[in-house]
């Protein structure tokens, strides 16, 4: 890991949204007090058995963060991009049991232990407050993940994460602004649940049927009522759907 120099570290820490009320002075206080390093793509920061009692705050790069099934199966339960919280801390809240985080691309990273989180963050109540309301939307969203890979097809789970992944793009030779997902079909499959095979297939119907276009390393969403209905469970009003997107439907319990 390399360090990094305290102006540089305020520059990085002014772009994290938990940190957006802070004046440049508080910056630059934060900044000389967090440690913060850039570590290769690869690298893991915890594992199941290895936890760490570290908070991470990711200013550039992407990394995923997956938990183990009974059986043995990772489940990629986020991929975090920059301006994230992430990490294994039971003083916010922060613990997955059996999970692992690992660096997808080169990450810049804030690294905090219990006594900065206790005295850096929770020491000011505007951080302390952003925090909150972070950690109260991941706890959702995990939730809801855990609910679709135990109730709901395959199909409908991939729907669901191309609406909650899409980003606003607007490419260069265009004004009209895109919702576009930028993850790889594998990447896709590991949160969904399934296999690269099965994605491909199922995001090669989704083509076909005039949902979304696909390019290298880019998906644009197309008729976002069509995914929607997909997601849902609704099959009426999106067309002859091929039976692969209409399969069973898990008993539920």
């Amino acid at each position: 890991m390399n360090n990094i120099d305290a102006l540089t570290k305020q520059a990085l820490l002014s772009e994290v949204d938990i940190f957006r009320d802070l004046s440049a002075e508080e910056m630059l206080a934060l900044g000389r007090a967090a440690p913060m390093k850039r570590v290769a793509a690869g690298t893991t920061f915890y594992a199941p058995d290895d936890p760490a009692e570290v908070l991470y705050i990711l200013k550039e790069g992407r990394v995923k963060v997956q938990q183990l099934s009974p059986d043995g199966r990772a489940l990629t339960m986020h991929i975090y991009e920059a301006g994230s919280i992430f990490g294994e801390m039971s003083l916010v809240g922060q613990r997955m049991y059996g999970a692992y985080a690992q660096a997808l691309s080169a990450c810049t990273l804030c690294l905090m232990s219990r006594e900065h989180v206790t005295h850096l963050l929770f020491g000011d109540r505007r951080i302390a407050l952003r925090i909150a309301e972070v950690l109260s939307e991941r706890l959702t969203e995990v939730e809801n993940r855990l609910i679709d890979f135990a109730y709901r097809r395959i199909p409908e789970r991939l729907a669901r994460l191309l609406l909650q992944l899409a980003q606003p793009h607007q490419g260069f030779w265009s004004r009209v602004q895109r919702l576009e997902v930028r993850y790889t079909h594998e990447e896709l499959a590991e949160m969904a649940g399934t296999t690269r095979e099965t994605t491909t297939k199922l995001l090669g119907e989704m083509r076909t049927l005039g949902f979304i276009a696909l390019a290298r390393g880019r998906i644009t969403l197309l008729d976002l009522n069509g995914l929607q209905h997909l997601a849902s469970g609704e099959p009426s009003g999106i067309g002859a759907v091929p039976a692969v997107l209409t399969g069973p439907r898990p008993p539920l319990p």
